[in-house]
């Protein structure tokens, strides 16, 4: 892994830390975006009553995708397989994916190496992040365990 990548999750984690505001939750998008190399991306939080993923930012998707996005069921598509597993889920590439965890729409975004992981802390859910590749891609377990750790901070923010 290059070592670029880990000096480019500073400001991520920078942003996280910063005890006196709320989340910017467009901003955070955009710097995990870049640190990641990815041109696509969503963050969504869990209701608790509900058990309803709901949509925080999101950048790259297509306006047409987004009322299928809004709100997720635990259990469909890559947000919601992530939420219900409570582990990464990912696809090298969703344009040709035939496991069924992608939803079909999920193609129309253009992207193909895509990841999602949930946002965890002390065993519980509160959503998922996902990231996408404009190219066939496969994240390292490294780039899984950093990614799992940005979660565990969203995490953190969001209970606070």
């Amino acid at each position: 892994m290059p070592t670029t990548m880990i000096s480019d999750n500073k400001p991520i984690f920078h942003t996280l830390a910063d005890q006196g505001s709320a989340i910017d939750w467009n901003r955070l998008l955009t710097e995990i975006l870049a640190a990641f190399d990815c041109s696509t991306g969503t963050i969504h939080t869990l209701e608790q009553d509900s058990q309803l993923l709901h949509l925080k930012a999101y950048q790259g998707i297509p306006e047409f995708l987004l009322p299928k996005m809004t709100v997720i069921p635990i259990g469909k598509g890559m947000a919601g397989v992530a939420a219900e597993r409570k582990r990464p889920v990912q696809i090298c590439n969703l344009q040709t994916d035939e496991s069924g965890v992608a939803r079909p729409s999920a193609k129309e975004t253009k992207v193909e190496g895509s990841i999602t992981v949930p946002l965890m802390l002390n065993g519980q859910l509160h959503g998922t992040l996902g990231i996408a590749k404009s190219v066939p891609y496969e994240f390292t377990p490294k780039e899984e365990e950093i990614l799992m750790e940005i979660g565990e901070a969203i995490s953190w923010k969001i209970v606070s």
